[in-house]
């Protein structure tokens, strides 16, 4: 089974923020900029939110707010789930899933390790769904 320790092996772990006073647009540059769905939002190296695609559809576009007008810390998500390195990437799928949710931050000893998209969980499950059908491909041929 994969753990997001391979993820972040595989995929690297940087990780974008702002602060809550970046304006909307500054974000959403920022994201366009790294391909990226979120941001981190950090205040004094301490996380303090996250800023999604999502919140910005929901709570700016939606409701008619100007993005050059708007800052980050009014439209973030404040509560911020995250996982260890050591979770199963099941594990991440049933918490984005549950939660509605499409980013983990991973944190190990009260230190940011990198972060996880729903993207980068899929992924994951099918590599390596693909790896046991190759390797019960082999065991079903070698056995005859």
């Amino acid at each position: 089974m994969n753990t997001v320790k391979d993820i972040l092996n595989s995929k690297g772990n940087a990780v974008w923020s702002v602060t809550p006073q970046t304006k909307v647009f500054d974000a959403l540059k920022l994201m366009a900029e790294k391909n990226i769905g979120a941001v981190l939002v950090a205040e004094n190296e301490k996380v303090v939110g996250i800023f999604s695609e999502r919140d910005y559809a929901r709570k700016v576009a939606i409701e008619g707010k100007s993005s050059k007008e708007v800052f980050v810390q009014e439209v973030m998500s404040p509560r911020v789930l995250f996982v260890t390195s050591d979770k199963y990437v099941e594990e991440c799928l049933a918490i984005m899933n549950e939660k509605k949710i499409r980013h983990l931050p991973v944190f190990e000893n009260e230190k940011l390790k990198g972060i996880i998209s729903i993207g980068d969980v899929v992924k994951a499950l099918i590599e390596h769904k693909e790896f046991t059908i190759e390797q019960l491909e082999k065991y079903i041929t070698n056995s005859r």
